[in-house]
């Protein structure tokens, strides 16, 4: 049965369908969801080398295989990525179109394609968007739209069953488990805490500020905005202006099999930033091996990065050749290779040498005090090092340790002034020549007096959290 010819305005609705679905589909991966595309090329790995391609792209499905990876690189793209996925979603919803104009009417056509065109935009939008389904899923409709176009039957059923072979063989199966939801509804803040690990990846400091702002309520959006705000320098002053619920975990916590890929790779940050290599490392394998096919640019770059640091560039050279071949990290790559490298690349790896332990011991990243001192004493200019260990006393209450780290080299910090206040009250040295001699601002103590008469309204002061720690203990 073939469709009938169209006139009028009814010839003009299937053009105006495809430009609405791809504009809206486009704005909504750009501006509405941006950030799964961009998490998902740094899971990512595609290597412009021969033997690679041989290697890794074989066996049933490797078209689609090598068609999705390739696409996908093109994700570090802020807006390439959503012009790529609106291409192929809107193709989905013209091809059907065109299948079904062979048994029905133009209305019922183009509502079932409207469907099948919404379906392919929100299946994975509550996970990392799996390019791969829907590269296969527009692959099958297209070859069931070629066979269509026999005009004999037997010609028709000749072609879907030849067509069908060579669908199984290119694309591999219909629906495979891994090629994830069936149905999903968008989770904005889920995007949201993907983004903030994305530009943490990018150590664009001032975005992950910026989206740290509303209070998220989770352990991972704590952690992203003490990073971001120790690498302004400011940790101190701001510690507090952000829930830090499970405390510790909002700093460093440790790198274990037990939890995500995501939440190990995100862990292996502020490790990197703090200076300590040896638990980034951790982190970044973990993530890799449990990434897709045990790839991904963002942690095959970091590996690169440690190894440098670390002096061994033989393991670096082999993650460097890697990345060498890829579109978008190659020029990266050549730039930090052994023997190769200018006079700022240069000064960046020193910069990062300076602040590993002189002397080498058991890292244990569920002891990160013992890790942070390590690193201060390597190097005490170590100002990220020093913030966190300031920070991590004050999460634990312990105030002893804090004085004792924070006499060793004095910083300014808001929260670490109220600190000493307290501390000064528990050892009954609560005066004016005490308070002077630790450098504590007037205005700091005025502020403590007008805190204990209304606690709740100082809501970002470590006298509060710690005023709340203490009174279950005080009722006993």
């Amino acid at each position: 049965m073939q469709a009938k010819p169209l006139s009028g305005f009814r010839k003009h609705i299937g053009p105006l369908a495809a430009g609405l679905a791809f504009l809206s589909s486009f704005c909504f991966f750009l501006f509405g969801y941006p950030y799964h595309l961009i998490k998902r090329e740094q899971a990512n790995l595609f290597v412009f080398d021969r033997d690679y391609i041989a290697a890794t792209y074989r066996g049933m499905g490797a078209v689609v295989r090598f068609v999705t990876d390739f696409l996908e690189q093109f994700f570090h793209l802020p807006v390439v990525g959503p012009l790529v996925i609106a291409l192929l979603v809107t193709g989905i919803g013209i091809v059907t179109y065109r299948i079904l104009r062979h048994f029905l009417g133009v209305w019922p056509s183009l509502g079932i394609a409207a469907l099948v065109f919404v379906w392919s935009v929100l299946r994975e939008t509550g996970n990392i968007y799996t390019t791969r389904y829907t590269v296969v899923v527009l692959g099958y409709l297209s070859l069931i739209l070629a066979a269509l176009q026999f005009k004999k039957a037997w010609q028709k059923i000749v072609a879907a069953i030849v067509f069908l072979a060579i669908g199984v063989w290119a694309l591999g199966s219909p629906y495979h488990k891994y090629y994830g939801m069936l149905w999903n509804t968008p989770e904005v803040g889920y995007d949201r805490m993907i983004g903030l690990d994305a530009e943490v990846a990018r150590e664009n400091w001032d975005k992950v500020q910026e989206l740290s702002k509303k209070d998220l309520y989770t352990v991972e959006a704590s952690y992203c905005y003490n990073l971001a705000h120790a690498m302004k320098g400011d940790l101190g002053s701001t510690l507090m202006n952000h829930s830090q619920g499970m405390a510790l975990f909002s700093l460093l916590p440790p790198v274990t099999i037990d939890k995500s890929a995501f939440s190990d790779c995100l862990a292996g940050e502020a490790w990197f930033q703090v200076g300590n290599v040896t638990v980034a490392e951790q982190a970044a394998i973990v993530a890799l091996q449990s990434s897709p096919d045990h790839t991904g640019a963002r942690y095959i770059k970091r590996l690169a990065e440690v190894n440098l640091i670390s002096g061994e560039d033989g393991a670096a050279q082999k993650y460097l050749n890697l990345l060498s071949h890829t579109l978008f990290y190659g020029k990266w790559a050549r730039s930090r290779m052994p023997g190769r490298q200018d006079e700022a690349v240069r000064a960046s790896l020193a910069a990062r040498r300076a602040n590993l332990p002189a002397a080498d011991f058991v890292h244990q990243s569920e002891n990160p005090r013992r890790i942070l001192l390590a690193l201060l004493e390597a190097n005490p200019s170590n100002d990220v090092a020093r913030q966190y260990l300031l920070c991590y006393d004050l999460m634990r209450y312990d105030l002893d340790s804090f004085m004792e780290d924070y006499m060793a080299k004095p910083v300014k910090g808001r929260l670490y002034q109220e600190a000493i206040l307290i501390w000064l009250s528990q050892n009954d040295r609560m005066n004016g020549q005490e308070i002077a001699r630790f450098g504590v601002d007037e205005s700091t103590v005025e502020r403590m007096n007008r805190f204990y008469q209304n606690p709740v309204a100082f809501k970002d002061t470590y006298w509060l959290y710690y005023l709340k720690a203490m009174q279950p203990q005080e009722s006993h």
